[in-house]
């Protein structure tokens, strides 16, 4: 709780002990007179005027010393902000109206209505104490220091001085101050900060780490990759601390509206007050009652104060949730998703290689296939060299070098090797026609397996082929199902790769639109051609990796970039981040939107539903300073604790 809603809390319980006080001491004076004894009523009727008028200065003075501690801010603000040519605010019309009822002399309804005033306030401070808490605890990975490793000592220093290439020390319980790769040291992150993932992730030497996470049991070394400025930590930071800038729709318009509606009911109030006395005839006191009560009915807090605090729980939510969005804006557009199209490799499929079907030729077995695979590929360091020789170490075998001679790597066909004194070759259609290898029907990927085919040979003999593919992530059937659940009319997916290879991971993921073999100037024109497909309200959204679809992400209503750990192109180039890599937290962020959305429509509709009503009940002098307080304080805190549900981002 801070400082100032505790101040605050204590001045309404002060405030409010002073108006019981003042109310109990009132109707003591008023109902114990006719029970004094015979001689002193003699006494009072001898000095009656003076008893009078001290009665009403007591009763004045203690409803007014309620008054000044209760709202005695709000009619400083008030000033305050006439003075700075700011004079239609809620602070104006809660002073014109307390101040008139105290005129009128109904001091106890004026010192209720400023009460209840300043109970809703207080109810505003906590949701919003409450909301940016979400947000807080982001902001709260912000490294104090990082221990850097200079001339064989170890020094605590700010992050901001360390440089790239530096070794830094990272202990248990620390967190980690800059992005690197470990160089020793073998430890489990907590990275349910950033990602919002509860289950530690476990890290090793040669592994990337990134700033945010918290080291959990052993000690790490790390080389720097990045300077302070440009790590992960700072870029999330400039992030979230720029999101509450961008405004919604919605946001703007109650702003515009409270702009112009509080004049027009000041001046409706001043009409109320004048005109009906003076044309009809009557009693002026009454009209201007009504007049006052008008004015408290019509404070517009309810949608000031609800409407961001909704957008801002929807933000601090998401953030729970591991996806950060950039501002009201695009979180209120999410809400209109028509069209999704997105991108294969690192958004639908993990954008690395591995084993996905061995094609043994006759009399081959698959453990002998893959093993002369893995030790021809052994030396190479390329992708799919690395997954031939992963997919046979992960079976439990060893590979040992010793048995290989000769390895000789061909670009653009394959590699050539002696193994136990036997000639293998492991590579493409091209390496096998160039050796005079007939592989015959075999391994030619027609019995379904999709993806790069790695033609094997040993002494002279086709032992088969290994089918590479690029693994589908495996939230990605859900990912597509649920963006089609929200209502979203079309998923595409664009790729570069293959027709073939696009075409049965699109078959798998349920998607039925797909261009394939595409390059990046190709995607912008297949995205502009579907923006003009989708309807007026509709929105294009488009979700890539940010790293190589920046003009896609850029051209599209809202652009998502996945896997934002460590991906500086994905946290400046997209309106959405996800910072996990899974796909399926799309249709979340839509969930979490349209929730959004749907609390912001139900304060707005309730709150001018109940203020029109009591309006016209006020007018017609059918609703007392008591309806009053219903329609301005009790509608802004049913408001405000129907926006506190935005951050609660469970189904």
């Amino acid at each position: 709780m801070t400082k100032k809603l505790k101040k605050r809390i204590r001045r309404v319980g002060t405030g409010a002990a002073c108006y019981l006080g003042a109310v109990l001491l009132d109707k003591l004076i008023l109902a114990y007179a006719p029970g004094i004894p015979l001689p002193t009523v003699f006494i009072l009727t001898f000095l009656g005027n003076v008893f009078s008028d001290l009665n009403g200065l007591i009763r004045f003075a203690a409803f007014l010393t309620a008054y000044i501690i209760i709202g005695g801010d709000v009619v400083k603000n008030a000033v305050k902000n006439i003075g700075q040519g700011q004079v239609f605010d809620e602070n104006f019309l809660m002073m014109i109206a307390t101040v008139g009822a105290f005129f009128v002399g109904d001091y106890p309804e004026a010192v209720a209505v400023m009460l209840f005033y300043q109970v809703g306030e207080c109810f505003q401070s906590y949701a919003v104490n409450k909301s940016r808490k979400s947000i807080a605890a982001l902001m709260d990975i912000r490294p104090d220091y990082a221990n850097v490793l200079r001339d064989g000592e170890e020094k605590e220093v700010d992050p901001e001085e360390v440089a790239v290439g530096e070794t830094i020390v990272i202990k248990p319980g620390e967190r980690i101050p800059l992005d690197g790769t470990v160089l020793t040291g073998n430890s489990a992150l907590d990275t349910m900060a950033l990602t919002g993932e509860s289950l530690p992730k476990d890290v090793a030497p040669e592994d990337e780490v990134i700033s945010g996470c918290i080291n959990l049991s052993g000690v790490l070394e790390v080389k720097v990759s990045k300077e302070f400025g440009r790590s992960t930590v700072a870029k999330i930071l400039d992030l979230v601390e720029n999101a509450s800038s961008k405004k919604a729709e919605s946001e703007n318009f109650i702003t515009k509206f409270a702009k112009y509606y509080t004049p027009v009911v000041v001046f409706s109030a001043l009409a109320l007050a004048v005109i009906p006395p003076m044309v009809l005839g009557g009693d002026w006191g009454s009209w201007i009652y009504r007049a006052l009560t008008f004015l408290v009915i019509s404070c517009p807090c309810a949608l000031v104060i609800s409407i961001p605090l909704s957008f801002f729980g929807g933000l601090g939510g998401s953030s729970k949730a591991g996806i950060l969005i950039k501002g009201s804006n695009y979180l209120e557009a999410l809400a209109d998703a028509e069209i999704v199209v997105m991108d294969k490799t690192g958004t639908l499929t993990k954008g690395n290689f591995a084993v996905a079907k061995l094609l043994p030729g006759e009399g081959v077995s698959d453990g002998e296939l893959l093993e002369t695979a893995a030790y021809a590929e052994s030396y190479s360091t390329h992708p799919i060299s690395l997954s031939l020789v992963k997919a046979y170490t992960d079976a439990g075998n060893a590979v040992s070098k010793e048995r290989l001679d000769k390895v000789e790597e061909m670009a653009g066909h394959g590699v050539k090797a002696v193994l136990d004194g036997i000639l293998v070759l492991a590579g493409n259609e091209k390496l096998m026609a160039k050796e005079k290898i007939s592989i015959g029907s075999g391994g030619n990927g027609e019995d379904g397996a999709v993806g790069t085919l790695v033609h094997v040979a040993k002494g002279g003999n086709y032992l088969g082929a290994v089918v590479i593919a690029d693994e589908i992530k495996q939230d990605a059937e859900n990912a597509v199902t649920g963006m089609k659940e929200m209502g979203v009319r079309q998923v595409v997916m664009l790729t570069g790769d293959r027709k073939e290879v696009a075409d049965h991971v699109a078959k798998k993921l349920g998607i039925t639109q797909v261009y394939a073999e595409l390059l990046p100037g190709d995607k912008v024109d297949r995205v502009e051609e579907l923006y003009r497909t989708k309807s007026e309200k509709g929105k294009l959204v488009f979700v890539g990796d940010g790293i190589n679809d920046a003009p896609v992400l850029a051209r599209a209503d809202i652009g998502i970039a996945m896997g934002g750990l460590g991906s500086d192109a994905a946290i400046e180039a997209a309106d959405v981040v996800i910072m996990t890599d899974e796909p399926s937290k799309i249709a979340k962020a839509m969930e979490i939107s349209r929730k959004t959305l749907r609390i912001v429509k139900e304060n707005i509709v309730f709150a001018i539903g109940v203020k029109v009503l009591v309006l016209v009940l006020a007018a017609l002098g059918m609703a007392n300073m008591w309806a009053a307080v219903f329609a301005d304080v009790g509608v802004a805190v049913i408001a405000i604790l129907n926006a506190m549900r935005a951050l609660q981002t469970d189904k």
